[in-house]
C-alpha cells in the first residue's frame, strides 16, 4: 500500500545547494526527471530553499527513500562539474515521515511545506516563489507552455543538464527554462484534499511556519535572499580589502565583512555562515568581536 511522507533534508549550516538562479533551475529540472524516472512515486508538493529542500511524495517507503537518493546524486554530482566540491549532499542527512490520513495532517504537512518561503521573508505568499509547487494548485488558467517534444535533442540536453532521460513529449517547458510542475506534480489530488483555495489559504497562514513569521514580524527586516548575498560578496570584498573572497581575508577583515554584510543585508548569523561558507559557531564569534 502507497502512503505519504514527508522528506526534509538535513539544512546545510556552512554552503548552499543553490548558489544562483541556474542552480534553481537545474534543480527543478532534476525533479521532474526524478519524477519520470520514479513513476511508483507521486509528487504532491515540494519547496527549493537556499540550503535544504522539502517534498511531499506518495509512495512506497522504499520508492520515497530511491527517490530522494537518485534526486540528491543527481544534483551533487552537477554541483561538482560546475564548483569542483565534491559529495556536497553525501552526508546530507533526510528525515523521512509518514504522514497520517486520520486527521488532517497532509493538509498541514503540504502548508508546512509551501509556508517556507513566507517564514524566509522571501515572498508574502507561496504562489510568488517560482522554486517548487506554490502557484500550481487551484490556477484558473493553466498556463500553456513549449511542449518538451518539440524541442531538438541538443536543446533538452542543454536545459535539462541530462543526456539519457526522456520526458514525456507532452510535458511542457516553462519560459522560466525548466520543465513545468503541472507537468509531473499530483495538483489533482491536492486540490481534492483541501478542497478549495480558501481552505487551502487557511492551512497555508495557519500553519507553523505561518506562526514563525508572524511571532518575528514586530522586529522583521527587509530579507536578502542568499543568492542576492553570495553574488554580492566579492564586489564587497574588493571595495573593502581589495581581495576576492572571505576565504582571502585576516581574520580582521573577516570580522569586519561580518559586521557589513549584517548591517548591508540584514542578515543574521545563520545566513552570514551560509555564504560564506563557515560554520555557525564561526560566524557568530565574527560578529560577537564587533
Amino acid at each position: 500500500m502507497k502512503d505519504f511522507y514527508l522528506l526534509t533534508t538535513e539544512h546545510l549550516e556552512s554552503c548552499l545547494w543553490f548558489r544562483d538562479e541556474e542552480d534553481f533551475k537545474v534543480a527543478m529540472n532534476y525533479v521532474a526527471i526524478q519524477a519520470a524516472c520514479c513513476p511508483e512515486v507521486s509528487v504532491l508538493a515540494f519547496i527549493l530553499m537556499s540550503n535544504h529542500v522539502h517534498f511531499v511524495l506518495r509512495g512506497n517507503r522504499e520508492d520515497v527513500q530511491l527517490f530522494i537518493d537518485k534526486y540528491k546524486c543527481r544534483y551533487s554530482l552537477y554541483f561538482q562539474k560546475k564548483n569542483g566540491i565534491r559529495e556536497l549532499l553525501r552526508r546530507n542527512m533526510v528525515d523521512i515521515r509518514i504522514v497520517t490520513l486520520f486527521d488532517d495532517s497532509l493538509e498541514r504537512t503540504i502548508a508546512y511545506v509551501q509556508m517556507n518561503c513566507v517564514a524566509a521573508n522571501i515572498c508574502s505568499h507561496p504562489s510568488q516563489y517560482r522554486w517548487g509547487t506554490g502557484n500550481v494548485y487551484f490556477m484558473q488558467n493553466k498556463t500553456t507552455c513549449k511542449r518538451i517534444g518539440d524541442l531538438s535533442v541538443r536543446s533538452k540536453k542543454l536545459i535539462l543538464h541530462s543526456e539519457c532521460v526522456l520526458l514525456p513529449d507532452e510535458w511542457q517547458i516553462t519560459e522560466g527554462g525548466y520543465v513545468n510542475p503541472l507537468s509531473y506534480v499530483d495538483y489533482q489530488t491536492v486540490e481534492k484534499v483541501f478542497r478549495t483555495p480558501k481552505r487551502m489559504n487557511y492551512y497555508l497562514f495557519s500553519s507553523s511556519k505561518a506562526r514563525k513569521r508572524i511571532e518575528t514580524a514586530e522586529g522583521l527586516l527587509p530579507a536578502f535572499r542568499d543568492q542576492t548575498i553570495l553574488a554580492a560578496l566579492p564586489d564587497l570584498c574588493r571595495s573593502l580589502f581589495q581581495k576576492d573572497s572571505f576565504a582571502s581575508l585576516q581574520a580582521a577583515e573577516q570580522t569586519e565583512l561580518a559586521r557589513q554584510i549584517r548591517f548591508r543585508f540584514s542578515a543574521d548569523a545563520n545566513q552570514i555562515a551560509r555564504v560564506c561558507g563557515i560554520s555557525y559557531a564561526s560566524a557568530a564569534r565574527l560578529l560577537d568581536k564587533e
